[in-house]
């Protein structure tokens, strides 16, 4: 195996280094992506239950 074949194969693992981090940072940015739209729909649920109950214990009184 020559030097050139060498570099060439260095190369070659660098630039499948460098796909598999991109790969990596997109699955982490999609999860806290979701993470995030997940925690907003949670709070507008919790917002609308506690205003439910609220108008419930307005009507009930």
């Amino acid at each position: 195996m020559g030097i050139k074949d060498q570099f060439q194969d260095k190369a070659k693992q660098a630039e499948q280094q460098a796909k598999q981090a991109m790969s990596s940072k997109k699955g982490q940015q999609q999860e806290r992506s979701q993470q995030g739209m997940n925690r907003a729909q949670d709070e507008a649920q919790r917002a609308a239950q506690e205003a439910q109950d609220k108008f419930d214990m307005d009507y009930d009184a």
